[in-house]
């Protein structure tokens, strides 16, 4: 039996911690965990830093007859903690958890806010922009932390884009010398030099940090439905891309919790705040003013947050961050310029909506070049509209070209870089 025991935030071992550690014969933690425990003077000794040889050592004093090992781990072991990798090595059957309260957990009572509502993102030993976008996209974000995704990396990846946001960053917890939880902006804390232990990051929208009463824990479960009526945006003389068309778009693109999607020549930036519903983190990219004011409104219409920029592509793509997907709704004589450049930096996948069947060559050869196998469909549909003596028509709706073209996996993992 594997006895894993969660410590850190301050609180002394429970009494079937210290009695554990006191019989161990080996036991395996960090560093700051190892040193502030009482360990038998026979005990073996590991420290933590790549799980492997950590995992080896159990697994040859196993081997070897060794019974007692101990392992010391912060707060829950089981969040996003060593457990996972424990049991994938020995099985569950093998641990005995004894979890402590998570960091998380703690920085939230420090700020007398539930966090049940919270989205909870690691960035210990990965790319910090999955838990850049997630703070873009949602109002509550718990980020723990780690080397090369602290509290000045995630807060030069918002900066640009969600000022608004507050960090509160939470130092040491439980330490009744170091402790520190602090409130800052982006701005603030992308300046400064962090120490360790940073225990967690909490990026706030303080406009919604208090949520109704949930019954799901966690993100939002989702929009109840999606492709909504043109009637529920504002858009000007019907410039708005159809529900039957933002269907079918909205498959492609695949906008999920902890991607970036851009919305070119986005109007109403109907596309964009669907994408923001659905989890993603939106960017709606629109040339006129009273465009990015109804994109604006739209988005705070439906409870969501959409970064409007003022500007025309392809232009104004270079200041933003790598997409995973793009949908583009627009684009005039500049499109396949517009297609190409946004190809060359789509993560996953670029969409495109032409009514014009002279466009439809030059789109599909700029996703060509860029790598992509393009697909598309001509889209025609007809709705059902009433006529006087209680009678229906249908109504046809101007046909739409959606194209588009989907990395495979492994262009995709290599990231935006062609």
């Amino acid at each position: 039996m594997i006895r894993v025991f969660g410590t850190g935030t301050g609180a002394p071992l429970a009494p079937d911690a210290v009695r554990a550690l006191a019989g161990a014969s080996l036991v395996v933690g960090a560093r700051r965990h190892l040193d502030g425990a009482a360990l038998p003077a026979g005990a073996g000794r590991v420290v933590l830093g790549p799980l492997a040889p950590a995992l080896d050592r159990i697994g040859k004093h196993l081997a070897e007859g060794g019974a007692r090992v101990v392992v010391l781990a912060s707060g829950d072991p089981g969040f996003f903690g060593i457990v996972r990798a424990l049991a994938e090595r020995f099985g569950p059957g093998a641990l005995d958890v004894r979890p402590g309260a998570p960091s998380i957990a703690v920085a939230f009572a420090r700020l007398g806010l539930p966090w049940d509502d919270a989205v909870v993102v690691s960035a210990h030993g990965r790319d910090p922009r999955t838990a850049v976008n997630v703070c873009f996209a949602h109002p509550k974000v718990a980020v723990l932390t780690g080397p090369g995704a602290g509290p000045a990396e995630l807060a030069a990846g918002l900066l640009y884009r969600s000022e608004e946001r507050t960090l509160v960053v939470a130092t040491a917890l439980g330490d009744q010398e170091r402790e520190r939880v602090e409130r800052l902006t982006p701005r603030e804390a992308a300046g400064r030099e962090w120490p360790d232990p940073v225990s967690v990051v909490l990026c706030l929208d303080e406009s919604r940090a208090l949520s109704p009463v949930r019954t799901v824990a966690g993100a939002d479960v989702g929009p109840a439905g999606w492709a909504l009526d043109e009637v529920e945006f504002e858009h000007r003389d019907s410039m708005i891309t159809k529900f039957e068309v933002r269907a079918l778009a909205l498959s492609r693109l695949g906008p999920r919790t902890g991607d970036l999607v851009w919305d070119i020549g986005a109007g109403s930036g109907s596309v964009a705040v669907e994408c923001a519903r659905l989890g993603a983190a939106a960017v709606a990219v629109e040339k006129t003013v009273d465009g990015i004011e109804r994109i604006r409104a739209n988005a705070a219409a439906h409870g969501v947050y959409v970064r409007a920029v003022h500007g025309a592509a392809p232009t104004v793509l270079s200041d933003l961050e790598d997409p995973d997907a793009v949908f583009i709704g627009g684009g005039g004589r500049e499109l396949p310029a517009i297609v190409t450049a946004c190809a060359r930096r789509a993560r996953r996948a670029v969409v495109v909506a032409v009514a014009a069947l002279d466009r439809v060559g030059p789109v599909r050869s700029a996703l060509a070049s860029a790598g992509f196998a393009p697909e598309g469909v001509l889209l025609q549909s007809s709705r059902l509209a009433p006529l006087p003596g209680d009678v229906t028509r249908l109504a046809a709706a101007n046909p739409v070209f959606l194209l588009w073209g989907v990395r495979s996996a492994a262009g995709a993992s290599e990231g935006a870089t062609q």
